[in-house]
């Protein structure tokens, strides 16, 4: 089962807010700038479709963006008409930083990676309070010190982090906290404490900023918004909002500084055009550019604050935006009611969980997660065509990506897998960051499952975009699992299920369904393909490319993934049928579907291979070669341990009053009783009238497990590996089309560069998948009890039931962010000095995924999209 939240929530003053009607009202402000903007595809108007070299870093201060914006710590409205972010200059850079730094795809030796040391640290889902830590070096920032090393350093190199460099010996950095908090839900207040981390004193120049997102330079007349000085304060006029004022204040004399949102056209191409601009502000600052700014008006304002900080002093300033009418409000004490209301919200989540540490690391995860939302705007059918008032695109780009996609069009608040690596949606890390949030804010996680299936995302023909990058790949169809997880997340915090929710979106996955069995069972035989599926490197070639002519592989993964849809699809259709009796035709459908699926990949008759091989016990890939022979692609992975997610007991008290439900069954256990005998077990009644579902019976999962559970494959001391160990040693060659391919364990960062090089599947752990196993032994506990009993660790001797093997997994996961019997943190090995220091120790990353052997933090640094799921795993049962 999956954690749920506490019903004692609802009765904080949090809890009430999100109840309320206006609850929308509190969410319209929240922190939903990007971190980093340039190098998105869709900011990429290029010839060639190279995004990272069409708008690197080296240009995002000085050109406009089209489609979004992006801040150090940002907060916004939904829409982005007005930006709130923060810019500092510790007076040796030669820039301000306004926003994060990292390296693109090809400068990074694994690929792009954000260079900087920042926490989401705190949050609640209205938005009422936010809190995040950025560390600024009094050392210049080491800008070419970390490309050039990089790209010096190979595969088989670690990769060359901020820490390396040296700028935070000693101490040598200031710690910047940045909080927000609301008086109204339009009142926002800022936050900014520096703190000088260092015995020697530093001056450090902080700039916070309010800006209009650009959307008058792409067509002809549009109306453009006004910042203006109005005595002390700004005025900030919008013409879609009411008047607003901002205002600042510290211990320090501020000075206001105004340009435009405009691209700089003589530094970036050497044209014309009238200033000040984007950098204008930056201009000034750093190299004392006076033309560069506007003292009294423009669309983007600093307030410049220059704090001289002794050595280990804290100073702290305050902004205000908010409508012109605000009542006077006392700042800190607001920032204390708002930070008390956030410790009750999760006191009453955490009500049993006694360990402080696993608190603060659940609630890291969760402020991770609300850090996260950031506003996704692409209209593709613009963006191919162009923009009326600017050149017009290059041809050859209509050849390039997402062609196809012109009926997408999306303006929308939506969790990000990672907002520096990942600043775009991708349709299977939304499943899991809506499990994880609805722990938290079930409204909200069950918005963001609607509005994939919407008309301005998901394909006429059913598919549900896949990434930006490239919409028509596939991700694995997590729509229909995580629905009904979120439904019932709601239904437990609410006391009753929102099956209005729940009929929406089974009607739209209906389509998505047909279009995996349509487009991904490429001869009806109910063996699925469908590519990469997510686990980019983890095959031996690119699963998503052409196969040479008269190939064709069958994967294990793609036909577990359709059969528990199918599953999920069925579960849904039985509680809808509790309200429509017409569901349950529906549920039945995919109950014999579920079946057909199941019958092929154990090849019940000759009309399929199959995919289970009886000679390693396993599930592999079948390649189909030109010859006709078909060949087993034995490389023991991830994908070979899917097959266990296909699995659903059946409560005979749940869905006996259905009407025609038994019948049905019964009717399908005489057509096809060879069908029945092999995988469903539904003739055996199991603990109080359970019935069982699922792609393997009893003697074979025992098989999978025997692999899954044993340390010299696929079971690390911090969970499943995503490649069996037993390649280390001797990697699994295959030839194909006159090629010989191989691929060997290795349990930190990729040796290939498939799929960009910036993630690794071929031994890592990784934690949405280890989640769904984990949940996977739950459910098939919940049928068999204490019946069914596994060696664990293969080989130790000991038996377990598959519930204490699931709570051991469990536990193994955690024990990535936990502190362990020496004070650290396995995933945070990577940065020892903090962990060393009592003033930073408290503070946790969530890596994209992490080493199969030391638990390393590895790949992307705030993967709270799926990494957060450990918030679910720690929460009590």
């Amino acid at each position: 089962m999956t954690a749920t939240p506490d019903t004692r929530m609802l009765e904080t003053t949090e809890g009430q807010r999100l109840a309320q009607q206006d609850a929308e009202r509190w969410r319209e402000w929240g922190p939903y700038l990007s971190e980093r903007q340039w190098g998105t595809v869709r900011e990429d108007y290029s010839a060639d479709g190279d995004a990272w070299a069409y708008f690197p870093h080296e240009h995002a201060r000085s050109r406009a963006y089209r489609w979004g914006e992006d801040g150090l710590a940002g907060f916004s409205d939904k829409a982005q008409r007005w930006c709130l972010g923060l810019a500092l200059w510790n007076e040796r850079d030669a820039i301000l930083k306004e926003r994060l730094f990292g390296l693109d795809n090809a400068e990074g030796n694994h690929g792009e990676d954000v260079k900087e040391l920042y926490f989401f640290v705190d949050g609640v889902p209205s938005h009422a309070y936010m809190r995040m830590l950025y560390k600024y070096p009094h050392a210049a920032f080491p800008y070419a010190d970390l490309i050039s090393e990089n790209a010096r350093r190979g595969l088989a190199d670690a990769e060359y982090e901020i820490l390396d460099t040296g700028v935070f010996e000693d101490n040598c950095y200031c710690d910047v906290s940045v909080e927000y908090a609301k008086h109204q839900p339009d009142d926002i207040f800022m936050r900014v404490t520096v703190h000088n981390r260092s015995d020697q004193p530093t001056r450090l120049q902080v700039l916070p900023q309010l800006w209009a997102r650009n959307d008058w330079s792409w067509t002809f007349d549009a109306p453009k918004p006004q910042l203006m000085l109005d005595g002390e304060q700004v005025l900030a006029r919008h013409p879609e909002l009411p008047d607003r004022h901002l205002g600042a204040r510290g211990e320090d004399g501020l000075e206001w500084l105004f340009c435009e949102n405009e691209t700089n056209y003589p530094r970036l191409d050497g044209q014309p055009a009238p200033g000040p601009f984007k950098d204008g502000i930056n201009d000034y600052v750093v190299e004392g550019v006076h033309s560069a700014i506007r003292r009294d008006s423009g669309t983007k304002v600093a307030a410049r604050f220059v704090v001289e900080l002794a050595g280990m002093e804290s100073k702290t300033l305050y902004l205000r935006f908010a409508p012109v009418d605000a009542p006077q409000v006392n700042a800190r004490k607001l920032f204390e009611q708002r930070r008390q209301e956030a410790d009750d919200f999760y006191a009453a989540l955490q009500r049993g969980m006694a360990d402080d540490d696993a608190r603060n690391v659940q609630r890291q995860a969760l402020a991770g997660l609300l850090w996260s939302k950031q506003l996704y705007y692409f209209d593709v059918n613009q963006w191919l065509d162009g923009d009326p008032a600017q050149p017009a695109p290059p041809p050859e780009r209509l050849h390039i990506r997402n062609t196809h996609w012109r009926h997408l069009s999306n303006f929308d608040i939506l969790s990000m897998p990672d907002t520096w690596e990942y600043p775009w949606y991708a349709s299977w890390d939304q499943g899991f960051q809506a499990v994880a949030m609805a722990l938290i804010d079930p409204a909200y996680a069950k918005q963001q499952l609607l509005l994939l299936v919407k008309d301005r995302f998901m394909h006429p023909n059913g598919q549900l975009p896949a990434y930006e990058w490239r919409f028509d790949d596939a991700n694995p169809p997590v729509h229909a699992w995580a629905s009904w997880r979120v439904y019932q997340q709601d239904k437990a915090l609410n006391g009753v299920g929102d099956m209005d929710f729940l009929e929406r979106i089974f009607h739209k996955l209906l389509l998505n369904f047909s279009w995996w069995v349509n487009r991904k069972d490429a001869e009806g035989r109910n063996l699925f393909q469908g590519g990469f599926l997510g686990l980019d490197n983890i095959a031996l070639f690119d699963r998503s490319a052409a196969l040479p002519p008269g190939y064709q592989l069958d994967q294990a993964d793609g036909t577990a993934w359709v059969a528990a849809y199918a599953l999920d699809l069925m579960r849904i259709g039985l509680e809808l049928a509790k309200r429509n009796a017409v569901y349950v035709d529906i549920a039945v459908k995919f109950f014999e579907h579920f079946l057909y699926i199941a019958g092929a990949i154990n090849r019940v008759d000759d009309s399929a291979e199959g995919l289970w091989d009886e000679q390693d016990l396993f599930f592999y890939d079948v390649l189909h070669r030109p010859d006709g022979q078909n060949e087993p692609v034995r490389l023991r992975s991830m994908v070979g341990l899917m097959p266990l997610f296909a699995v659903l007991v059946l409560e005979q008290r749940e869905h006996e009053g259905l009407e025609g439900l038994r019948e049905r069954l019964l009717g399908f256990m005489k057509h096809r009783p060879d069908l029945a005998r092999l995988v469903s077990r539904w003739n055996e009644p199991g603990q109080g009238n359970r019935l069982l579902l699922a792609l393997l019976r009893g003697e074979r999962t025992k098989d999978l497990l025997r692999r899954m559970l044993d340390e010299q494959e696929f079971l690390s001391t911090f969970g499943v590996r995503s490649l069996s160990k037993a390649f280390a040693e001797q990697p699994l060659a295959l030839k194909m089309n006159g090629n010989t391919l191989s691929a060997s364990y290795q349990p930190g960062e990729s040796d290939s560069r498939l799929y960009g090089g910036n993630s690794n599947w071929r031994g890592p752990l990784w934690m949405p998948v280890n989640y769904m196993l984990i949940e996977s032994l739950r459910e098939f506990h919940r049928y068999y009890a204490d019946n069914f009993s596994v060696e664990y660790p293969t080989g130790s001797g000991y038996l377990a039931s598959l519930e204490d093997v699931a709570d051991s997994l469990s536990q193994r996961l955690t024990r990535l962010f936990l502190r362990d019997e020496n004070g650290s943190r396995p995933s945070m090995v990577g940065y020892a000095s903090l962990e060393a220091d009592p003033a930073s120790r408290d503070l946790v990353l969530f890596h994209e995924y992490f080493h199969g052997e030391t638990g390393r933090g590895l790949g992307a640094s705030h993967q709270t999209g799926w990494s957060a799921l450990v918030a679910l795993l720690l929460q009590p049962k």
